[in-house]
């Protein structure tokens, strides 16, 4: 075969990877072979740029029961029970055709799920768009989230969590990182690792088509609209429903060796991957895959990317009873091959030998270490001096005031109320949600003849992360761990989506090495494991990158689902604030939304203050100190207390001196800078003095601000905002 730089370009190899194919196998691969490592070897299934780096993540911890390497992670919760996690982009797909991309997106990962055993409890989506006032952002942003809705709700499963944020550098491509939770039985946990030469291979649930081809080749490369115009695709929930349900049964049966979901890279990894895991081979004929198109070539039927399908391990004596279980479920499973003992991946078409390559050549990738440079325009924008920025006025004839100020940072779309994206989803299918979307800092679930509850969120702050990786990325670390502590869970595991341009350019590498770089270390400093993950480079287009979004998904386990906390203020109770009382306006939704400024350095952070702090809070709740808290983040200490009182239906009067002072007397530092470790906590009048003793057992620094109370936001004599007029700032952001 004549190879040219046209075929090495369909199937995203170098001449350099070509070269190499050519010397690991003896010979020229033929073109069903060539797709076939092209789809292996690019970085969506081969991880050829990140998997050095992702190294240095710490993966073992005492409850870990599967780290990297699976389906997905699991941990330990107690009761013989085990959370299974995982989060995967579906970015390119959704960047072409919205609805599908992001539908299929959370059909990829509820089959991550179950495939491992595992009844899927919840769905979590984090999403990056564009600024709205773009028709193009605001059709992908309506697309995506119905997408979302549409799949899970038809699926049964609730979409309890997640998060969203708009910055221009998402315009040409939008992020959706889809999460799924599943529990199951520790000792009924399932691994993806074909086993037993003889032992029979089956294709189950659709029909294989022409959708997807080249779908993790084409997540390897850059332009999303060039790259993946006509080949996303087409998800149907219902049968996914079907392929749930018949997989489980057949997994309890004790009949299944080994599951795995086709996902990218269809037949073609699913097959290498589940043989690699058991050190053993695979032979399949092609001719016997059921498909919906007539005419499929043998290249078209091995990468194929047709949804809801799994491939299926079982015993020969089993097989009656498999196929039993799956016709039940009006699903038709086909033998297409068998499991070997030589370690070689055989494709046939009609017994004719169309491909044949050792397992370990196509899981192998190469690797690459490069050298990362951050570019000289975003350090100096970290360096820019704000000492010029002006301060809030105390009146309107003095410029903006703090009145106006907040209200505006209501009105942002990273702010306001997420209701128009929640509402989309059904989160009370099931009937685990104990916590909804809205009125928690993470959802909250119980899980069903146990006193156990979950809680779950992602989370990532791009802003920061663009302006210091490092730095960025712990923050991301650190808030995710917050937003469950606030809801009285432990954080257990990590489960993370690192989103990131081309990693061969300089810049781009040296944001993916310092962001994971910042992940170890404050996984480490906070005690949490990173089980499962997902790389995601090459989202860029016309030579620009989308601000790196290395997004970080949690799993917090509550021993007592009762004693959790909301972020809504009860009507009578005292409010502290935790944490450090200074602040900084560096890359600020503050400065960013009223002074047109990504600039500064993101809060510092402290992170054997960040453990103290969530363990004080966590003992507060559990102890029934704390009835409400609330992490403070985007748009700093007013925003927070406006959300809680805006979430209880309450106001409250807050002195601000103290802050102000802490603050080099700057009113806006105070009010809307951001800091790391900050949670708000209300208490009832009579638990002043047990809070105050929690605190100080745990030497941190904490400030009394004040009581809630009326129908209006008071802070100082700064600004005094009834709570009808807070509330409709907040509402109308997304509307």
């Amino acid at each position: 075969m004549q190879v040219t730089p046209e075929i090495l370009a369909e199937v995203a190899l170098t001449e350099d990877e070509y070269r190499l194919i050519v010397e690991r196998l003896g010979r020229e691969p033929n073109p069903v072979e060539l797709g076939m490592f092209g789809a292996m070897w690019s970085e969506h299934c081969g991880y050829k740029n990140s998997r050095p780096l992702l190294k240095r993540l710490p993966t073992s911890g005492p409850r870990v029961v599967q780290g990297p390497g699976e389906n997905a992670g699991a941990v330990d919760i107690g009761e013989g029970l085990v959370a299974v996690l995982k989060i995967e982009s579906h970015n390119h797909p959704s960047a072409v055709e919205p609805f599908q991309g992001a539908a299929t997106g959370v059909g990829g990962i509820v089959r991550d799920i179950f495939t491992m055993g595992a009844r899927p409890v919840a769905i979590l989506d984090s999403l990056r768009f564009g600024p709205l006032e773009e028709p193009r952002n605001r059709y992908l942003f309506h697309g995506v989230v119905g997408g979302i809705g549409w799949y899970g709700n038809c699926l049964g499963i609730p979409t309890v969590a997640g998060d969203v944020f708009f910055d221009p550098g998402y315009s040409a491509n939008p992020l959706v990182n889809a999460m799924c939770v599943g529990v199951a039985r520790r000792d009924a946990l399932v691994r993806a690792r074909a086993t037993g030469p003889g032992n029979l291979v089956l294709l189950v649930g659709a029909d294989t088509g022409r959708d997807g081809i080249h779908g993790a080749t084409f997540a390897s490369v850059e332009d999303p609209e060039k790259s993946h115009r006509g080949v996303v695709q087409v998800g149907n929930p219902f049968l996914e429903k079907l392929l749930l349900e018949a997989c489980l049964e057949a997994l309890e049966s004790g009949c299944v060796v080994a599951m795995q979901d086709l996902g990218a890279a269809g037949l073609t990894s699913s097959t290498a991957e589940t043989a690699a895991r058991g050190g053993v081979g695979i032979e399949i004929d092609v001719a016997k895959v059921p498909r919906r198109e007539a005419g499929m070539t043998p290249y078209e039927v091995m990468l194929s990317e047709s949804q809801e399908r799994m491939l299926v391990i079982v015993e020969p004596s089993k097989l009656e009873v498999v196929e039993a279980i799956f016709r039940r479920w009006e699903l038709h499973a086909a033998v297409i091959g068998r499991v070997t003992g030589d370690g070689m991946l055989r494709v046939l078409e009609d017994g004719r030998p169309v491909a044949e390559v050792p397992v370990r050549l196509l899981t192998d990738a190469p690797t690459y270490v490069r050298q990362g440079r951050e570019d000289p325009e975003i350090a100096a924008l970290r360096n820019r001096d704000l000492s010029a920025v002006p301060d809030l006025g105390r009146s309107p004839e003095e410029g903006l005031t703090a009145g106006q100020a907040l209200l505006a940072l209501l009105r942002s779309p990273n702010i306001a109320s997420r209701r128009p994206v929640y509402r989309t989803y059904d989160h009370t299918i099931l009937t685990n949600t104990v916590l909804p979307p809205g009125e928690g800092d993470a959802a909250v679930l119980r899980i069903k003849g146990t006193r156990l509850g979950l809680a779950v969120k992602t989370d990532c702050n791009p802003r920061y992360c663009l302006l210091d990786p490092y730095l960025g990325a712990q923050h991301a670390v650190a808030e995710a761990a917050r937003n469950v502590s606030c809801v009285g869970a432990e954080p257990a595991a990590i489960t993370d989506c690192l989103n990131f341009g081309n990693p061969e350019r300089p810049g781009v590498y040296y944001q993916l090495s310092q962001a994971i770089e910042g992940m170890a270390v404050a996984c480490e400093a906070l005690g949490i494991p990173i089980v499962s993950g997902n790389a995601s480079l090459y989202n860029e287009s016309g030579g620009r990158a989308i601000p790196p979004t290395p997004t970080i998904g949690i799993v917090g386990v509550l021993d007592d689902v009762t004693r959790h906390a909301g972020l809504a203020f009860a009507s009578q109770g005292v409010v502290y604030l935790i944490g450090p009382a200074q602040a900084t306006l560096g890359a600020s939704e503050y400065l960013a939304l009223l002074h047109g400024l990504t600039a500064g350095s993101p809060p510092s952070l402290d992170l054997e203050l960040e453990l103290q702090v969530q363990r004080a809070v966590r003992e507060g709740i559990a102890r029934g100190v704390v009835r409400a808290a609330h992490d403070c983040s985007e748009g700093g200490l007013a925003v927070a207390l406006a959300e809680s009182c805006i979430a209880g239906q309450v106001g409250g009067r807050f002195e601000i001196e103290p802050l102000i002072e802490a603050n080099a007397g700057r009113l806006d530092r105070a009010l809307f800078g951001e800091a790391g470790s900050r949670v708000l906590v209300q208490v009832a009048p009579g638990d002043e003095a047990n809070l105050i003793a929690l605190l100080n057992g745990y030497r941190l620094p904490y400030l009394r601000l004040g009581e809630t109370g009326g129908d209006s936001l008071v802070l100082g004599d700064a600004l005094a905002i009834s709570l009808g007029e807070l509330r409709a700032a907040w509402s109308s952001g997304l509307g």
